[in-house]
């Protein structure tokens, strides 16, 4: 039966598609690529005659001629808020350690202890709250005199006290730590704006401490608050300012300093506490 099958003639079947043969190319055809050098246009600077000044065109990837990339420790720092956010980098406990050792003027360096991390925080912090409270209290102390001299006087709130309260404190800070920076850097010594800013600013401190206790309408009283806390402050100042110029020559720089936060001590008295 098989024979059969395969001996049956198929010529005359319809469709009958002849075997394809499919020939494979013994050879291969290759090309060599140069390497392409992109180029753009215009070419950097064409001189005289058309023809190219510097060498020809541009290459892809080069920065154009002129171009320069501002560092973060350019001079346009200063204008940018992010050059200043690791001085507020500091926490609750942080704040207040740095301002309990401002009480304990030879306790130890306090700039040892900020200098991994000199904040600005306490500066704004505790001037905004000096300039608050010698407002506020300072009208309160002014009306407790009043009555205690006359029952019957008449008194009213006195708004100018904010604006003197904030432009002592706030140009007391920054002002003065400043003048003794460029003061310190022409003649010769170590100094650090920054830190001199931190030091200043919690060293007004116990003044806040003071406003309250200056309530108490007593003269006496006044004097001697005000003036164990300016001299407490006042040797904070001088001796880490000392300690930190560490030059036997600048002792009347380190004089002056504490001679100016006495008399800051003074007129925050006379003024505010009269």
């Amino acid at each position: 039966m098989e024979e059969s099958y395969g001996n049956l003639p198929t010529s005359h079947l319809l469709g009958s598609v002849p075997a394809v043969v499919i020939e494979e190319k013994s050879t291969s055809t290759t090309y060599d690529v140069s390497e392409a050098n992109l180029q753009t246009f215009p070419p950097n600077s064409i001189g005289g005659g058309g023809s190219s000044s510097r060498g020809g065109y541009q290459t892809v990837g080069t920065p154009p001629e002129g171009f320069e990339q501002q560092t973060p420790n350019s001079w346009t720092g200063v204008f940018s808020v992010s050059s200043y956010m690791q001085y507020f980098n500091v926490d609750t406990d942080i704040v207040i350690n740095r301002m309990m050792s401002s009480f304990y003027p030879y306790g130890g360096d306090f700039f040892s202890k900020i200098d991994a991390n000199p904040d600005l925080y306490g500066l704004i912090w505790i001037s905004t709250t000096l300039v608050f409270l010698l407002a506020g209290v300072g009208n309160c102390a002014t009306y407790l005199i009043q009555r205690h001299i006359e029952t019957k006087a008449s008194w009213s709130f006195d708004v100018g006290y904010v604006n003197v309260a904030a432009l002592s404190i706030y140009g007391y800070t920054i002002l003065v730590p400043l003048a003794y920076y460029f003061l310190l850097q022409y003649l010769g010594a170590n100094a650090s704006l920054i830190r001199f800013w931190c030091m200043w600013g919690y060293s007004l401190v116990i003044f806040v401490i003071a406003s309250f206790l200056l309530v108490v309408p007593v003269e006496a009283l006044r004097w001697i608050i005000i003036l164990a806390a300016g001299i407490d402050s006042a040797c904070f100042v001088a001796a880490n300012l000392k300690s930190f110029i560490d030059r036997n020559d600048l002792t009347v720089v380190v004089a002056s300093a504490f001679c100016l936060q006495l008399v800051l001590a003074i007129f925050i008295k006379a003024w505010f506490f009269a």
